[in-house]
């Protein structure tokens, strides 16, 4: 386990921007209305925000970047740092974080890396430029974390499409000297590398013309290899196995009692793990919130877009004990302890 801690990192500010386009699970035709209803009832994604063609994830971080900037009052040459977090970047080449730098006006001496990195992600990015702040004395830094999920799944899979929405966020992270310390739990088994992948389109296999031949999986489960195979079963067996064990090593790590957090924010994978999740640990409903039913699976995105959607206004007047646990492709999973106030969260933004 990569058990470890950052100090004097605050987050000033957390944005979200989603696609205007709203699809409806009750509007997947490509199913029975009997198995819509089962399948809203446990995965729990009711709706979800669909990119129009040519929007890429990083079009949604930097709307979302736009309106949070003026509102901290940040000064643009101040801002030394992006990480940009996302499974759907620009470009194969260049990097992607780079292009943001440009688009936001922000000053040659920005240090800009992207992050391949999914589920887990934004506890992994928290990790990441935590520790370069922390190292280096950068004293203003942006996360970008999001997806657009929905172009990856094919829509005669059940097993994907249903669950996959579009959403960019951007948090804003300073150097505080009187922050509280984030406590990291950070694990990966690589082995499981193939519960959720997208076989063709990389260096390993190469694009080619069968890349683009459907097959038949399983009832209702059409695509071709250039589509996210999800394998349900494992994933959900994996998060069970592991995310729990996780959380209570945390917890042990900094002597902490999971009663003291005041919301154990998950990665928004589905209803049904993450219920599961939350009654293995004895958790209030009340603590758990919850964006799924609104926004679907987003990926890197879904912890900070549910902390904008569920918490917005406790997290800018109150201060916040929190835990955030997130797991998934890789397979990776971590948590991290924070704690935060005046929290700066502007309404969640539509992209048209």
């Amino acid at each position: 386990m990569a058990l470890f801690s950052i100090p004097r990192i605050h987050i000033s500010g957390i944005a979200a921007c989603v696609p205007v386009h709203e699809e409806k699970n009750a509007d997947y035709r490509w199913i029975s209305r009997k198995e819509r209803e089962q399948l809203i009832k446990t995965v729990g994604v009711v709706s979800k925000r669909i990119a129009s063609k040519g929007t890429t994830t990083s079009d949604l971080c930097v709307a979302a970047a736009e309106k949070l900037i003026p509102q901290l009052g940040w000064a643009r040459e101040d801002i030394q740092l992006i990480v940009f977090v996302s499974q759907a970047r620009d470009y194969l080449i260049p990097a992607t974080a780079g292009i943001i730098q440009d688009r936001l006006g922000l000053p040659k001496t920005t240090l800009a890396i992207d992050i391949n990195l999914g589920c887990s992600g934004y506890i992994y990015g928290l990790s990441v430029i935590g520790s370069l702040m922390n190292t280096t004395g950068i004293r203003k830094g942006l996360l970008m974390a999001g997806d657009i999920g929905h172009v990856n799944a094919s829509y005669r899979d059940k097993s994907s499409y249903p669950l996959f929405g579009d959403a960019g966020t951007v948090t804003a992270l300073g150097l505080n000297e009187n922050a509280s310390e984030m406590y990291f739990n950070l694990q990966g088994d690589g082995s499981g590398y193939r519960a959720i992948m997208i076989p063709d389109g990389g260096f390993r296999n190469l694009i080619n013309r069968s890349s683009f031949d459907y097959k038949k999986y399983d009832n209702g489960i059409y695509r071709h290899r250039l589509h996210v195979a999800l394998d349900g079963i494992e994933v959900f067996n994996f998060s069970l196995r592991e995310v729990v064990p996780n959380i209570k090593a945390l917890l042990k790590n900094t002597n902490k009692e999971l009663s003291s957090f005041d919301y154990v924010v998950f990665h928004q994978a589905n209803r049904l793990i993450n219920e599961t999740l939350r009654k293995m640990l004895k958790l209030e409903p009340e603590k758990v919130p919850y964006s799924i039913q609104k926004y679907g699976n987003t990926s890197s995105a879904s912890i900070p877009l549910t902390m904008v959607s569920e918490l917005s206004e406790k997290l800018n007047k109150q201060k916040l004990s929190l835990l955030l646990s997130a797991f998934g492709i890789g397979l990776s999973w971590g948590s991290v302890i924070l704690e935060t106030s005046n929290v700066v969260c502007p309404e969640i933004i539509e992209f048209k």
